[in-house]
């Protein structure tokens, strides 16, 4: 064993590998998850609180600390600067600091009921076969980017009403837009990939811009998060939020702009639209759970 093994990780090599930048999604689909149960904000702020950071800060700091630790041979290849292939985390520390991290989740998740318990769970166990064999459901971009998309919005824009309402099931249209926004997501995911093409086949992870190409990848996301957004309108049209849905369909069209530069040249600038070109994408999220709430009931559906 050699002595790096014993070494302890610095705190800021800790941080990066936990990786901060990701919590927003699933903090911010908890947000939305809150706003469409309709519940009174001010009686439930405690769980508010620890429901972001369950979602953010540890159940999806565990799956980058997980991926990390299981894609570290890959990321050799493609991102040696990053703190496990980099000795930064030295030995078996990143393994350390995904199992703990799993624990404190489990820890924290009690405190909200049997709906966040489970909601956590799940998430962590899909965080898991995400990565780690047999399952590493990575392997192919199908299937890993339908795990994520799944855990990243729809179930903690499902817990986050669930929470609210006592652990009530959440309103069916309330289910239902957590789910489309759940496979615009799978067109988030791809984009992370086109940056370690290389790695990937060397390493035989069938992610999307691998088994499509560049160019059919770029092409298959665009498409796979723009139509579950037009269903939202269609939806929100009939359910009379004629105004959210207005607001929606400007935001698809600033998306639009921006996919047609980006399928243009999508390795070089996949990074540049998940950064600019997704967070309206997730806006169009939360003026869709304000649309549900205080709304009328769907005609013949008891929430």
């Amino acid at each position: 064993m050699s002595a790096a093994t014993h070494a302890y990780p610095a705190p800021s090599a800790v941080a990066e590998l936990l990786k901060p930048i990701t919590w927003f999604p699933p903090m911010w689909a908890f947000a939305c998850g809150v706003v469409a149960s309709g519940q009174p904000f001010a009686d439930h702020w405690a769980l508010i609180v620890t429901g972001v950071l369950l979602a953010g800060p540890l159940v999806c700091a565990t799956s980058q600390a997980v991926n990390d630790w299981f894609d570290r041979h890959v990321d050799a290849i493609n991102e040696p600067q990053r703190p496990i292939p980099s000795g930064r985390i030295p030995g078996r520390w990143g393994l350390y600091v995904a199992i703990a991290w799993t624990l404190l989740s489990l820890l924290v998740a009690s405190s909200l009921g049997d709906w966040g318990f489970l909601a956590a769970v799940l998430g962590l166990a899909l965080a898991w076969a995400y990565s780690a064999p047999p399952l590493r459901l990575k392997q192919n971009g199908w299937w890993g980017n339908a795990a994520c998309g799944l855990c990243y919005e729809g179930l903690a824009w499902v817990t986050g009403s669930a929470v609210m309402a006592g652990g009530a099931m959440p309103d069916p249209r309330s289910l239902l837009l957590a789910l489309l926004y759940s496979i615009a997501a799978h067109g988030i995911m791809t984009l992370n990939d086109f940056k370690s093409i290389q790695g990937d086949r060397q390493m035989g992870v069938r992610s999307l811009p691998v088994q499509l190409g560049a160019d059919g990848a770029a092409r298959s996301a665009c498409w796979t998060m723009v139509l579950p957004q037009l269903v939202v309108i269609a939806l929100l049209l009939q359910w009379d939020a004629v105004g959210h849905a207005v607001a929606i369909a400007g935001l698809i069209a600033g998306q639009l702009l921006m996919m047609r530069w980006f399928v243009a040249k999508p390795v070089e600038r996949a990074l540049y639209y998940s950064g600019f070109g997704v967070p309206i994408l997730v806006s169009g999220m939360m003026v869709a759970a304000w649309a549900l709430r205080g709304a009328s009931t769907i005609p013949g559906v008891t929430p």
